[in-house]
């Protein structure tokens, strides 16, 4: 999607083993549009060189302060200038504790001190053993930048170079990226409280077979990180599907339309907005067999009953309007003919202000989408494009109705 296209992203590198990483993020930040510029200080170089960086950034390193390419001999005031944002990644306990004095002796330390305050972003990976990530005089370290304005991306846990397992891992390359996309992106949520859900239920039938549909939850967890993006905190009450939690946001897994209803009712509580775009069954067996049910050799089929769903939007937004809270309810809707009358007509019902339509099952599984947003006002399309593209427009819909 080029999310990056038009920024210049400085990108520095301090000592660690996870210099490694930042190959790979260079090459997915250049992949999302962006110009890289890399700026080694001389411990990274012990790990990866700069002949790798600047074949994959296809700019020269820089790597000290008196390089004489600047014709003013000033790269620290330079490269800092031309900055979108600084990302230094990875950023070692000792970077962090250079940062925090204003300590200025190496290129990129001495970059960062000099950016202009408020125009040029400065964002931290921190990576280090999990004692150092531990220790009081880093955690110190962290609050106090965070303070001063630079914006912390966290770390990971998991297994580390020196054998131990625990917090102070960087970050991967495609989680950097999206902090990164995300930081760009406006905060039209800042402060508000979102609630989502995703995906299809599944109704059993009995132990190994029961009733679903198609639906990946791909909008939905599209809309949740795009709603992450715009500040929210976001909770997603997902389905069964097989999708990666977007950063940032809070995951509740459920099965049934039932399990969805109880997730769903306690969340919707605290939030600002609901949007419901799980493709929750109608209907489900009055009755799951205990066992799987075998063939009898008889040739008819079992006889089924079923038993209608509670209807989560409906509910959700009918306790909404009786305590005459602020929760603004956004339906979603799957046809397969009549988009408009019959997403119209199931706004009415369910009762609420926004209802989306897409044409259904053609979208589902698909990287994009094309959508129908219905409201008092009337409606209006959204062309078709990828479903992050999507969200974003959509999620600045809900923030113009907010």
């Amino acid at each position: 999607m080029n999310d990056l296209a038009g920024k210049h992203i400085v990108l520095g590198l301090s000592g660690g083993i996870a210099c490694y990483k930042a190959a790979e993020l260079c090459r997915a930040l250049i992949k999302e549009g962006a110009t890289v510029q890399v700026v080694m200080t001389e411990a990274a170089e012990q790990f990866i060189t700069p002949v790798t960086m600047q074949a994959l950034s296809n700019r020269p390193v820089y790597g000290s302060q008196w390089d004489s390419r600047e014709p003013n001999n000033m790269p620290h005031i330079n490269l800092s200038r031309e900055a979108d944002a600084i990302l230094i990644a990875p950023c070692s306990a000792d970077f962090m504790a250079k940062l925090l004095h204003g300590r200025a002796d190496d290129l990129l330390s001495l970059m960062c001190l000099a950016r202009p305050i408020g125009k040029v972003p400065l964002l931290l990976a921190p990576a280090m053993n999990r004692e150092m990530w531990a220790h009081p005089a880093t955690q110190r370290n962290m609050k106090q930048l965070d303070a001063d304005g630079a914006h912390i991306l966290g770390v990971g846990t998991g297994f580390q170079a020196c054998g131990e397992t625990g917090d102070g891992r960087m970050l991967e390359p495609p989680e950097l990226l999206e902090d990164l996309v995300a930081f760009f992106q406006p905060k039209r949520l800042a402060g508000k409280r979102v609630l989502i859900t995703a995906g299809p239920t599944f109704e059993a039938i009995d132990p190994v077979r029961g009733i679903t549909n198609l639906s990946s939850g791909k909008m939905g967890f599209a809309i949740a990180r795009a709603a992450r993006e715009a500040g929210a905190q976001v909770t997603l009450v997902a389905g069964p599907v097989s999708l990666a939690t977007p950063r940032g946001v809070t995951r509740i897994d459920v099965r049934s339309a039932r399990d969805m209803m109880a997730a769903t009712q306690p969340e919707a509580e605290g939030a600002d907005v609901f949007i419901a775009t799980a493709a929750v069954a109608d209907w489900r067996p009055a009755t799951a067999s205990e066992h799987k049910i075998k063939k009898d050799g008889s040739g008819q089929a079992p006889a089924l009953a079923f038993t209608e769903n509670p209807d989560i939007l409906a509910t959700v937004a009918q306790s909404a309007r009786a305590k005459s809270g602020a929760l603004f309810c956004v339906g979603f809707a799957a046809e397969s003919q009549d988009l408009a009358a019959n997403a119209q007509a199931k706004r009415l019902r369910k009762g609420v202000p926004l209802l989306v339509g897409n044409i259904g099952p053609a979208t589902f599984g698909a990287e994009d989408n094309a959508l129908l947003v219905i409201d008092d006002q009337g409606s209006f399309e959204m062309p078709r494009a990828p479903k992050l593209q999507l969200a974003r427009a959509l999620v600045a819909q809900i923030a113009n109705h907010l």
